[in-house]
């Protein structure tokens, strides 16, 4: 971005008064429609309402099921303006925890006025996702970072004084923060000081359900942990050797000894190879699943996308899997793989995998990548984007960054333009025109479904060997497997020795029929 650029936008926010700055907060902190706002507004950028969580009345269709889980889920969320004090011993057993108030702070460095109020936005659906109670926000317009505060000691004043008057007990950061800049902004404004990668892992730690998955979010929450220890006191008294640990106790006594906190470090180091020899231990059985379905020809097709663009929603339309669906981000995190057919009978797998995010943390990919191996070995990809968004360019660049880290991006993709029912008409045809290989669904009304299956139909690999057989009647079990996903039955016809058939098979199947070719 050129500098004339910085210095329009930053023209624009100055000129700006109280009242315009305070609608735009309003708006952020905001689950309503905006209201109609006066024609310079939009010019300035700061129309616009970002729906990271959707504000549909219906979460579910028909086609998802019971939703079990989510109902265990709901029944120990956290609620608002519960007191702690109990008013009878009776509440002990059903008492819920109070929500956790946070202030949002953020960093306007590039971009439009309406990119950083989406970001904002964005960060406020992390945060109640996690838990919490979003009380207030502030966007600051800086070229960089402040090294020591992030957001520089006249900012963080000021965030100090909205923590104060709104009584919240958490800032959250639009960013990864430094542990000097965390230290530096909790010193000044007195509460705990939470970035948007820790938020990111704590939603990760709440919704992990298997195994695999809870062990992924523990390794990738200790590598962010690991250089942000801090240690003051106790945490940093050194241990002594010898036999009373004096310094004259002998050998093993003199020296500067280990700090507790060095000893802490060894401990995460240890816990970290632990998770990551059983992380490598789980992955074989995933890779046998997957060897048997290249062995067997069986395609596979892989749903990614954005987090709440409407995958799991999705993968129950085609399939009635039932898994869970939450309007929230990182709703579902564990890959659900469930077996579907083509209209003309082509049997395939589809995989339901975790969501993507703007700056998905490093950690989450590294801890991840069994997981997203399930996109990078697939034969073709669902790119679900949610249309509504008034980014879904930026979503679709974010997913195709983490396609890129798990060698994804040579994979075929079918871009799905999902809840095209509440999306801007406009949007919609500009992503069509931008993405040539794409489907444009609801998955809430069906609309766009039978198209979309048949784009699949067409991308999956299909059987490639065109073979006449005349096969015997007590060969029935050949009969059998071309019916199945392995081949594509052209024609069918019974005669007085056998069955002969015209089909196009798989390269398996034709070595088994060669002996029963027939020319005529």
């Amino acid at each position: 971005m050129t500098t004339q650029q910085h210095s329009g936008s930053e023209s624009d926010a100055q000129n700006m008064g109280p009242e315009e700055i305070q609608a735009v907060i309003d708006r952020i902190l905001s689950k309503e429609a905006p209201s109609a706002a006066p024609a310079d507004q939009d010019a300035r950028g700061v129309f616009g309402k970002a729906q990271a969580i959707s504000t549909l009345d219906h979460e579910h269709s028909v086609y998802d099921g019971e939703q079990e889980d989510l109902a265990e889920r709901r029944a120990l969320r956290r609620t608002a303006g519960l007191s702690t004090e109990l008013e009878d011993v009776t509440e002990v057993e059903y008492r819920q925890l109070r929500l956790e108030r946070v202030v949002l702070a953020g960093l306007w460095t590039e971009g439009t006025l309406a990119d950083a109020e989406n970001s904002l936005r964005e960060l406020a659906a992390l945060a109640e996702t996690a838990g919490s109670e979003v009380l207030d926000g502030i966007v600051q317009r800086r070229m960089k970072p402040d090294p020591g505060t992030f957001l520089g000691s006249g900012k963080a004043q000021e965030l100090k004084d909205i923590v104060s008057s709104t009584g919240a007990d958490t800032v959250v950061v639009d960013t990864e923060l430094s542990p000097s800049q965390r230290r530096g902004l909790e010193d000044i404004v007195k509460v705990k000081v939470v970035d948007r990668t820790t938020l990111i892992l704590d939603i990760f730690a709440q919704h992990a359900k298997s195994r695999e998955g809870k062990a992924q979010v523990e390794l990738a929450q200790l590598e962010y942990l690991l250089p942000r220890l801090r240690g003051w006191g106790e945490s940093m008294s050194r241990q002594a050797g010898g036999q009373v640990g004096g310094a004259g106790a002998g050998m093993g006594s003199r020296g500067p000894g280990e700090t507790k906190i060095e000893l802490d470090r060894r401990r995460i180091r240890t816990r970290m190879a632990k998770l990551r020899r059983e992380i490598a231990a789980m992955k074989p059985a995933r890779e046998t699943k997957r060897a048997n379905r290249r062995r067997n020809f069986v395609p596979s097709v892989a749903i990614a996308g954005y987090t709440n663009a409407g995958k799991s929603s999705l993968l129950n339309r085609l399939t009635d899997a039932g898994v869970l669906v939450e309007n929230a981000l990182f709703a579902t995190l564990d890959p659900t793989v469930r077996k579907a057919q083509t209209p003309d009978g082509i049997g395939y797998t589809l995989a339901d995998t975790v969501g993507f995010v703007r700056s998905l943390p490093t950690q989450l990919v590294e801890a991840f990548r069994s997981t997203l191996e399930e996109v990078a070995d697939a034969d073709l990809i669902l790119h679900v984007v949610d249309a509504s968004h008034p980014d879904p360019e930026g979503q679709i660049a974010a997913v195709r960054h983490v396609f890129s880290e798990v060698d994804a991006r040579k994979i075929p993709e079918i871009i799905v333009l999902n809840k095209v029912d509440v999306a801007d008409p406009f949007v919609v045809e500009r992503l069509r025109q931008r993405e040539p290989r794409h489907a444009v669904v609801s998955t809430r009304t069906g609309q766009g479904i039978a198209e979309l299956l048949q784009l699949i139909s067409q991308a999956i690999p299909r059987p490639g060997v065109r073979m006449e057989v005349l096969i015997p009647y007590h060969r029935g079990d050949l009969i059998n497997k071309l019916h199945n996903s392995d081949a594509e039955i052209l024609s069918l016809e019974h005669e007085e020795h056998g069955t002969r058939v015209l089909a196009m098979v798989r390269e398996g199947l034709a070595a088994e029929l060669e002996s029963f070719v027939s020319n005529g």
